[in-house]
């Protein structure tokens, strides 16, 4: 039992390049399969808003005429389906305004390229001379820059200033700003 509430952890990775390696196809798999999502959805919502914004211009219209206005079926059908469809059109616009499908979508692919490019790089350099540490550090930051970039365009808001700390060889704290993977607005 004691294993279980004290466990030991040794914090060594066997295999350094297999390890960020996997860091960064998990994070382009990420990037990548979200960019579907708000592909699909970008697509979806402004399909639904283009089609049901001509049809209530049709609807009202149509509604308006002596042909639908004086008859007993299709009036009161006509006078229910315009508000009906302006208030869906109103909630489909709100959850693409609120949502941004379009700029989430360009900035996941974004994203996901330059991870894709960091990745190239590392695999391309001589495994004698990988910095891993570096490397993840440079992942994080990117990470790090999306998720502050995702949170200023949805919530309007802006992130404090934050630095990735990590250790010297010697064990004392050392703290490197992330300035330089902040992607610019």
């Amino acid at each position: 039992m004691s294993e279980i509430m004290n466990p030991k952890f040794e914090g060594k990775i066997v295999d350094k390049d297999a390890y960020v390696h996997e860091a960064y196809e998990r994070a382009i798999g990420y990037y990548r399969n979200a960019r579907r999502t708000t592909k699909r959805s970008y697509k979806t919502y402004r399909f639904l808003s283009i089609f049901l914004g001509a049809l209530l211009t049709l609807i009202s219209s149509l509604a308006a005429t002596q042909y639908i206005y004086g008859d007993k079926l299709w009036g009161p059908i006509f006078a229910v389906a315009t508000p009906i469809i302006a208030a869906t059109l109103s909630v489909i616009t709100g959850l693409s305004q609120s949502f941004q499908w379009g700029s989430s979508w360009r900035d996941m692919s974004v994203h996901a390229q330059k991870i894709t490019s960091e990745r190239d790089r590392f695999l391309a350099t001589d495994p004698d001379k990988r910095d891993h540490a570096a490397e993840l550090q440079i992942l994080n930051g990117l990470l790090l820059a999306e998720t502050e970039s995702f949170f200023q365009r949805i919530l309007d808001s802006q992130i404090g200033e934050y630095a990735a700390v990590s250790k010297n060889a010697d064990g004392t704290q050392k703290t490197k700003e992330l300035e330089k993977f902040k992607t610019s607005e």
